[in-house]
């Protein structure tokens, strides 16, 4: 049997791969990236980039609503053409794709990359569909994941979307449940609601879009629950409906629909790597154990990076994963990293944002919560776009800020601001102590931090940062 040997094979080249590539490559080490799917990364195909395009399009259309305000007129003529809407999304979609492609694979020597599916025979040997074996010092695990639909719903799967079938789509359906009202459901069902579609969402939590914090929970399903109606607490159940629709139920609420929109989360795609050969424990999802600080697979020459992990699906992290694997691939001793501060972003509208700490984390009797509502602050009332809440936390005795969770304008920048300050250990006093200009959306983050201070022990001797000698 054909066996090639290399120092490194990488298995999976979304982003987490061509991230651990670029780590393995410039140490002159030799490596396989072996690829059996599609090619371009979920980012670029189905997920971050062109998701913000169909966002995008549907906020455009959406702001009309707020010309009469502004003395803006016509706005009433205003009309979508949702095919030549669409056709742009998937324009946009194959120019990312082929940006990933071109930079990346394109750009390798030949041999270097190999396409087609992989198994493990032994936890450093691999083997081709085609029965070529690869044995390799290390092994990456980097093969992504997929979406999410349950056994009982495939009877209807032609009915139902998923992100691998909507930015395939000509125009929107007239009708849709969209089930799941995390990150994707939230986002994008909000946008098939502004183009046009009668949407509904629907979620088994009290809670949407990951949040935890009960305040900012109840803010967004107020503010989003006007545009889109949701139905929370109950699982939702898929029949036929009449004239071809499917009927979807949650306790007492049942509507017929053209389409289902399921975003239920992703799975990691494990079950073809024969994993059961590399002689690991397998914790949940089919997932081997692993050390999230360095990504190897206990004591293994195997690592893993990605979404693949479960864990962290967010393509920041993908990057970092997938730089910790590929260094420790290519080092003679494998090394634990520090991991960034969680940074988690919705781009519905408003913005949720998490970051830091959860306040589901929080040891509440140690800990100091401050806030501020939206509506009053000028240049969000100035914008039309005054809804929404902020909340801080921070360490009550030392003042050390721990996290945040926000429905508000522009809280994606807000929240790299925080994610910024809390990974470099500041306090509350120390925030406040750093310029804000007027009238900008940060002086709300501001006026929450301001409120968070006075619940702090920790006090600045002043709000000026440093006192010069005359």
């Amino acid at each position: 049997m054909e066996e090639r040997q290399v120092d490194v094979a990488i298995i999976g080249s979304g982003s987490a791969g061509l991230y651990a590539m670029s780590r393995v490559r410039p140490s002159g080490k030799s490596v396989v990236l072996i690829n059996g799917g599609e090619l371009g990364t979920t980012c670029a195909r189905v997920g971050c980039m062109p998701s913000k395009a169909v966002i995008q399009v549907a906020e455009d259309f959406h702001r009309r609503g707020v010309f009469k305000r502004f003395g803006l007129e016509g706005h009433e003529s205003l009309s979508l053409d949702l095919s030549e809407a669409m056709e742009y999304v998937q324009d946009l979609r194959d120019m990312f794709v082929e940006r990933v492609i071109s930079n990346s694979t394109d750009k390798m020597p030949e041999g270097m990359f190999v396409e087609g599916y992989t198994r493990f025979v032994e936890p450093n040997v691999l083997e081709m569909e085609d029965g070529q074996r690869i044995r390799a010092g290390k092994v990456i695990i980097a093969t992504g994941s997929r979406p999410i639909i349950p056994a009982a719903w495939q009877p209807f799967r032609d009915r139902i979307i998923t992100t691998d079938e909507f930015f395939e789509l000509e125009t929107v359906p007239d009708s849709v449940a969209v089930v799941g009202l995390g990150v994707i459901g939230l986002e994008l069902g909000q946008s098939l609601k502004r183009l046009g579609c009668e949407a509904v969402g629907v979620d088994m939590r009290e809670a949407v879009g990951g949040l935890t914090d009960p305040e900012v929970i109840k803010t967004t399903i107020d503010i989003l629950g006007k545009e889109m109606p949701m139905w929370l607490g109950q699982a939702a159940e898929i029949s036929e409906g009449s004239n071809g629709k499917l009927r979807v139920s949650a306790g007492n609420n049942s509507v017929e629909v053209d389409r289902v929109f399921a975003s239920l989360g992703r799975q990691p795609n494990v079950e073809k790597l024969g994993l059961e050969n590399i002689g690991a424990p397998i914790g949940e999802h089919g997932v081997p154990v692993y050390n999230p600080n360095t990504m190897q697979v206990g004591d293994l020459p195997v690592f893993l990076a990605g979404d693949v992990t479960g864990e962290r699906p967010l393509l920041h992290e993908a990057g970092d994963e997938g730089r910790i694997a590929g260094q420790n691939a290519v080092s003679d001793k494998v090394a634990a990293y520090k991991r960034k501060t969680p940074l988690n972003i919705t781009f519905c509208d408003p913005n949720i944002v998490q970051v830091g700490h959860s306040y589901a984390s929080l040891d509440l009797d140690k800990s100091a919560v401050g806030e501020v509502q939206m509506a009053p602050v000028g240049r969000a009332l100035i914008m039309a776009k005054n809804r929404g809440l902020i909340r801080v936390y921070a360490d009550k005795a030392s003042g050390l800020m721990l996290g945040a969770e926000m429905v508000c304008i522009k809280a994606e920048n807000l929240g790299h601001l925080l994610a910024w300050s809390i990974q470099q250990g500041l306090t509350v006093g120390q925030l406040l102590q750093m310029p804000f200009y007027h009238p900008v959306i940060e002086e709300a983050l501001q006026a929450a931090l301001y409120d968070l201070y006075s619940k702090v022990e920790a006090k600045n001797p002043g709000p000026i940062v440093e006192v010069l000698p005359l």
